[in-house]
């Protein structure tokens, strides 16, 4: 028997304007979170034992850097596609598809990255095997992040969208806390699974997810086509279903919308420029920590010192994203502005740190700020564009997020191993140019949180 959708008790006008406050029940809000808290959490377990990994390959860090990069690219291209295909088959469907994404990448990367360890591949084969099998979470994983915040954008009002998405975006906070954690806990002993343990613990919590998702978010899947001219698409026979999309009014499919909309040009360069730091910061960490430890010559005591730094980052985060913005109720343009100057001092106290004390509390500030630098611009592109558009929008955005992470961390990582000003030198350069262009250009937040039909 199907499940009666909370949303149906409402009227249609209350469904499409959304003036009525938030729409979504907080045991699916928990479920929306938990999808995007299982990826989060393992890449960033990931991230804290990659450069234990690659310095037991062998391999020059540039190089682990760059694995990345091709899943990136997919990212990219594909994170669009999957964002439009979402308005036409339901956002489940597509959050569905990118836990299955995540799903089958880590336990391939896992395998690889074993073979290679255990002396059954070349390390130039083993990071080859790496990025192949990495592509698949860029080319179908991306289809998770835009769904959901177009799920939690198009069932939210204007003046609670920051908030709202701010939460979802908490989740990637708490996941680079719980990562980290427990990456060092899931460096088996046994089998010789070691480093790659993590990999196959998050795949098999990815999967757990995955059984919940399909089981307990109802079906959205449109009632109608986009014209309301074809026959209406069926959902599973005894399937919970979500009939909030027939509430909305059938307008048509909207326009495409290109990056280069003039309502979006501001929060695009915010978000590309401001992502590329983020993502250099990042790539740049680990190295850092083993570097400054003295721990290169044992590597596999470097994934504990190297969660605790990106654990503290997380904390900061969710600091931002739990306690300063909805406490000051902060807007997308001061949310944005805020959090790229505490960026660039976290980042600034980074580069002259030299314990591990001073590691984290520099990555603590700098995380601080990217966290609320983050949902400022996911809301702020949000909000500058139509209910209709909410779907291409958070493609827009996933794409961006892609974007910062094809090249940036590598180049980040080649820099320093130059130099360690020039890796952060470039870093605050970036955060200086978001802050100056963003002060122009960013639109009002009492302009963009205006309720509007």
């Amino acid at each position: 028997m199907a499940t009666r959708d909370p949303e149906t008790a409402r009227p249609p006008a209350a469904a499409s304007t959304g003036s009525t406050g938030s729409t979504i029940p907080p045991a699916r809000m928990a479920l929306l979170f938990t999808v995007m808290l299982v990826t989060a959490a393992g890449n960033t377990a990931m991230q804290s034992v990659m450069p234990s990994i690659g310095t037991a390959l062998g391999v020059a860090d540039v190089w682990i850097s760059l694995a990345y990069s091709w899943s990136a690219l997919l990212w990219v291209v594909c994170a669009p596609y999957w964002a439009r295909r979402s308005d036409r088959r339901g956002r489940k469907a597509m959050m569905a598809l990118g836990l299955l994404g995540f799903i089958v990448s880590f336990l391939l990367c896992g395998a690889a990255l074993w073979a290679g360890l255990a002396g059954w591949m070349s390390a130039l084969w083993t990071l080859i095997a790496f990025a192949a099998a990495r592509s698949l979470y860029g080319g179908f994983g991306s289809a998770a992040p835009p769904a959901v915040q177009a799920y939690v954008a198009s069932r939210t009002p204007r003046s609670q969208r920051t908030q709202a998405l701010s939460l979802i975006a908490s989740s990637f906070g708490l996941g680079t806390v719980i990562g980290p954690a427990l990456a060092p806990l899931m460096v088996l002993p046994f089998l010789g699974i070691g480093l790659t343990g993590p990999f196959l613990c998050f795949g098999l919590i990815g999967l757990a997810a995955l059984v919940v998702l399909r089981l307990r978010l109802p079906n959205d899947e449109p009632q109608f086509a986009a014209r309301g001219l074809a026959a209406p698409y069926s959902a599973p026979s005894g399937a919970p279903s979500d009939p909030a999309s027939a509430l909305e009014p059938e307008e048509g499919a909207p326009p495409h919308l290109s990056w280069r909309d003039p309502r979006l040009a501001p929060w695009v360069f915010a978000g590309f420029f401001g992502g590329h730091a983020q993502a250099m910061v990042l790539g740049i960490t680990g190295f850092l920590v083993l570097d400054r430890l003295g721990l290169r010559a044992t590597p596999a005591e470097g994934a504990g010192p190297v969660g605790l730094v990106l654990m503290s980052g997380a904390i900061a985060t969710l600091l931002a994203q739990w306690g300063l913005i909805p406490r000051f109720d902060l807007g997308p343009r001061a949310a944005t502005l805020w959090g790229i100057a505490t960026a660039a001092l976290g980042t600034l106290v980074l580069g002259i740190a030299g314990d591990l004390h001073l590691i984290a509390l520099g990555y603590a500030i700098a995380s601080l700020g990217f966290g609320l630098f983050r949902p400022g611009t996911t809301a702020g592109t949000s909000l500058a564009v139509t209910r209709a558009e909410q779907g291409q929008a958070s493609g827009i955005v996933a794409s961006l997020a892609g974007a910062s992470y094809i090249y940036a961390p590598a180049l980040g990582v080649w820099l320093y191993g130059h130099s360690d000003w020039l890796g952060f030198g470039l870093i605050i350069a970036l955060c200086a140019v978001v802050l100056g262009h963003g002060w122009f250009a960013l639109q009002a937040d009492r302009e963009l949180t205006r309720e509007r039909r």
